[in-house]
């Protein structure tokens, strides 16, 4: 099955880079529908460009705090750079908890077709 998901050009150019390889979302209705073995189209957002990845894993939490507790954040798209203050609550900007705890997380373990 064939998902289409819109992202902002920077985590994009990351995964285009090979440097991100988790992509970050609310484990919600649409999510749920993912399997391993899945594609992935990411649209940018901005220069509209589409990138395919094929989903290798689903890392399912109860909360971004879990999920960055159990795994690496480098695979996440933060960097040597900003990985000291990267927080759980970075992901508020994109989800409110009340919908994270609503549905849960998931890392989506990827690779570029």
């Amino acid at each position: 099955m064939i998902h289409f998901m819109q992202l902002q050009p920077s985590p994009f150019e990351k995964i285009k880079a090979g440097t991100k390889t988790v992509e970050l979302r609310l484990f919600d209705d649409k999510r749920r529908k993912i399997q391993v073995g899945d594609t992935i189209v990411f649209i940018n957002t901005v220069s509209e460009e589409k990138l395919k990845v094929d989903v290798l894993e689903l890392l399912v939490f109860a909360s971004f705090a879990e999920l960055y507790n159990a795994h690496s954040l480098l695979e996440c798209g933060y960097t040597r750079n900003n990985i000291d203050t990267a927080s759980p609550d970075d992901m508020d900007e994109y989800y409110p908890k009340e919908m994270q705890e609503k549905y849960g997380v998931v890392g989506i373990k990827i690779a570029l077709l």
